[in-house]
């Protein structure tokens, strides 16, 4: 059979498509009926300059139909700084206690127009990190935990950062502080269970890496809690893993202990399910005590206590960091901030 060759003609490649232009403030002047200077004015939030609300309404308008955003550089260089506030990611694992102080600072600071940009880990006294963090030139950066040095805060500042915020047991010199007495916690933690009558008291220290720096002051705040009372105090290791809990609550007997503050309300959580499974009873044969007081806890049963803690307030912080960009040269300021009280439910 012979063959026959066909030819199929080339089908020509399509069009790229026509790129949009990128809208400017022109654009949005002239769609608003106004000056480029007023448009700057609006969206800048400038408010040494009056403009009426029919103005204002009708520029947020224009640049919602065109897309127009503005330009943060060149925004940053019209200023001299960026409205940039930088959060280096917690090098722990973050609670939902924790999470919620951070949803309420980042809206607090949204509403003083900052932007917050969470980037990185905070690593025990790492300039390197403070370097990286320098390069996107922040007005201010808040730093969790202890992941910050005095020569790490100068070099923040030389770049240009106006606030240099720490959340730590720790002051540093150069930055405002708040501080956060987690001994206290642990007090309040040993006062309640000793109130309670119990002398023979474990204390979970978790395994995990980075929560040293809040557990090992929450264990020293429960010895001083009681100290020259005759009670002892016995350290726990806990991974926060069903497994290692039920290891330990396997070995409960031998520890001969009758009560136990579990660090917090997720660790106490796990211990005590493992306890109730190995057969022991809850307050009976041991008390238990969390903190943070989640709400999880009050649908256990027996209903957890907890410590009771009050976080620094997310708008006092943004307020905060807002005085220190406006006035940079001011003296570090110093908060001590997280409060506790022990509330006392059926597990102790």
């Amino acid at each position: 059979m012979p063959y026959v060759m066909v030819q199929i003609p080339k089908t020509p490649a399509p069009a790229a498509p026509a790129p949009h232009s990128v809208p400017t403030s022109a654009d949005v002047a002239r769609l608003a009926g106004v000056s480029r200077a007023t448009v700057s004015y609006v969206l800048n939030n400038t408010g040494a300059v009056r403009i009426s609300e029919a103005t204002r309404r009708r520029v947020h308008e224009a640049a919602r139909e065109l897309g127009y955003v503005p330009h943060a550089a060149a925004r940053s260089l019209r200023a001299g700084h960026s409205r940039m506030v930088l959060m280096p990611a917690p090098a722990f694992p973050v609670g939902p206690l924790y999470s919620r102080f951070l949803t309420e600072l980042q809206w607090a600071l949204g509403r003083l127009d900052y932007t917050v940009v969470q980037y990185g880990t905070a690593g025990a006294h790492d300039d390197d990190a403070a370097r990286a963090w320098a390069e996107l030139r922040p007005v201010a950066v808040l730093v969790p935990g202890s992941g910050l040095g005095p020569r790490g805060v100068e070099l923040l500042k030389r770049s240009g950062a106006r606030a240099v915020v720490t959340l730590a047991p720790e002051a540093v010199e150069g930055a405002h502080a708040l501080l956060i007495d987690h001994e206290a916690v642990g007090r309040c933690a040993g006062r309640h269970l000793h109130d309670r009558g119990h002398r023979r008291i474990g204390v979970v220290v978790p395994a995990e890496d980075g929560l040293e720096v809040f557990s090992a002051p929450r264990l020293n705040g429960v010895r001083r809690a009681v100290a020259g009372t005759g009670a002892t105090v016995t350290e726990l290791p806990l991974a926060h893993d069903e497994q290692d809990a039920a290891r330990l609550a396997a070995r409960w007997p031998s520890l001969d202990l009758d009560a136990v503050f579990a660090y917090n309300d997720e660790y106490a959580m796990l211990l005590m399910r493992a306890l109730q499974d190995a057969g022991l009873d809850i307050p009976r044969d041991v008390a238990v005590i969390g903190a943070d007081d989640l709400m999880l806890g009050r649908l256990l049963r027996p209903r957890l206590s907890t410590v009771h803690l009050e976080l620094p307030s997310g708008r006092d912080l943004a307020a905060l960091v807002d005085r220190a960009v406006h006035d940079p040269g001011a003296a570090p300021e110093l908060h001590t901030v997280l409060g506790a009280r022990a509330v006392h439910r059926e597990s102790s």
